[in-house]
């Protein structure tokens, strides 16, 4: 049993892997691709398309956060209705304000209810991921990763090889977009069974919602504040940087992913290795970036940001401190704690705070304010996380170990769980 559920979570982890580098593959071959095929203006109409997108769909990614957490503690339950209220609110907001972004971003008339639409699938799809990580069905969420990233980002990178312009690219990609719910659905669906668990609240996903964007906001306050108090040369050269702290901050987030649905089961153990594995990884990025920073940079952005190689292994340990802070704050949000993203709300309070009083006009400077910031809010959550949460007993023993194999679980043992089935967590 033990090594059947070893292989099947190994198999189910290479699979999340390989998903994640496609979902960021693509959407990084989007603006390399747009750059290419774009004039000026029209490259920084789809950047600002494309990050309104980014931006408005965060509550998508609240969502899975929190149908995964209640998947997980409660078993199956209905959150159609609340998911389809989630993607009316995100997309009726961008339909809405369709006059003020005509007006501030010089976008197309039409072009807002076509990034609406892409946001509403996005959302949508957002409930059939969560369920499928909630259910550890890994290799069934890989696949899923992978249609929905296909949908996002295929239809524009068909666009703009057809030469539609931005216009064009987006309603290609809104069309294919629109279709990956329906295919999310049919592979996230299971046989009916009656279930008398909870419901999914809107407080559970206010929850999910505010980590997610306190996840945002801390580990691109220092690249939005760059812009503000570096020169243009300076503010390019730190962005730079910036992909190593993301690479550092996210690849070894798979350890995070399948952690999340036994997290929220009260497993201690899986946290003692989603740390360690995170943190393992964090190390030798940090170490690689100190034996070879130029050619980090130069990989980065090019020769001309050589020199700045010996800033490698910060910006490396600025992203690997905040994944640590994100398996962290995942743990709390799955054990139900209230106020979970408060020490990110925090870190990014103290990073504005120190920059507006010291101003930084150095690369160096910024940095180190933005590392010190990335450790004191890293020690804040792991503080935090030292204490239960409501109605966690830290003594129970965590629930038997559920097969695997082929990165699927069986279904969640309520009568070995040890947590009471009232909500999971209330806004944080």
């Amino acid at each position: 049993m033990t090594r059947g559920w070893s292989t099947g979570l190994g198999a189910a982890g290479v699979s999340v892997t390989l998903a994640g580098i496609l979902v960021n593959g693509l959407a990084y071959v989007v603006p390399v691709l747009a750059a290419r095929r774009l004039d000026p203006a029209d490259l920084s109409v789809l950047a600002a398309a494309l990050g309104l997108v980014a931006i408005v769909g965060v509550p998508g990614l609240g969502l899975q956060l929190a149908v995964a957490v209640h998947r997980a503690r409660h078993g199956a339950s209905d959150t159609r209705r609340l998911t389809a209220v989630t993607a009316a609110v995100c997309a009726g907001a961008l339909v809405a304000a369709t006059p003020l972004l005509v007006i501030a971003l010089d976008l197309p008339v039409e072009m807002p209810a076509l990034l609406a639409v892409t946001t509403a699938a996005i959302v949508l799809s957002s409930r059939s991921l969560g369920e499928l990580q909630g259910s550890q069905r890994f290799v069934r969420l890989a696949i899923g990763m992978a249609v929905l990233a296909a949908g996002r980002y295929g239809g524009v990178i068909a666009g703009l090889l057809l030469g539609t312009g931005p216009t064009g690219a987006l309603a290609v990609g809104a069309m294919t977009a629109a279709l990956t719910p329906a295919v999310l659905a049919r592979l996230a669906r299971e046989p009916q069974r009656s279930s008398t668990a909870a419901r999914l609240t809107v407080a559970q996903v206010v929850a999910g919602c505010g980590a997610t964007l306190a996840m945002l906001v801390v580990s691109y306050a220092d690249l939005l504040l760059s812009r503000q108090l570096l020169s243009p040369s300076d503010s390019g050269a730190y962005s730079v940087g910036t992909v190593l702290s993301k690479g550092a901050l996210w690849a070894p987030q798979v350890a995070a992913v399948l952690a999340l649905p036994r997290l929220a089961r009260g497993d201690r153990r899986s946290r003692t290795v989603a740390l360690a594995v995170t943190g393992g990884f964090g190390v030798v990025l940090v170490l690689a970036s100190t034996l070879a920073g130029g050619l980090a940079f130069r990989l980065a952005g090019g020769p001309d940001y050589d020199h700045l190689g010996r800033y490698a292994p910060l910006f490396a340990a600025v992203g690997a401190l905040y994944a640590v802070t994100f398996v962290l704050l995942n743990d709390r949000l799955a054990a139900g704690a209230r106020w979970a993203a408060a020490p990110l709300w925090l870190g990014v309070a103290g990073l504005v705070a120190v920059t507006a009083t010291l101003r930084p006009h150095t690369v160096p400077g910024l940095l180190l304010a933005a590392l010190g910031t990335a450790v004191v809010t890293t020690a804040l959550m792991a503080v935090t996380a030292r204490r239960p949460a409501p109605g966690v007993d830290p003594t129970s023993p965590p629930p038997a170990s559920r097969s695997a194999a082929g990165g699927r679980s069986s279904p969640p043992d309520r009568a070995g769980d040890p947590r009471p089935p009232g909500p999971a967590a209330p806004p944080g």
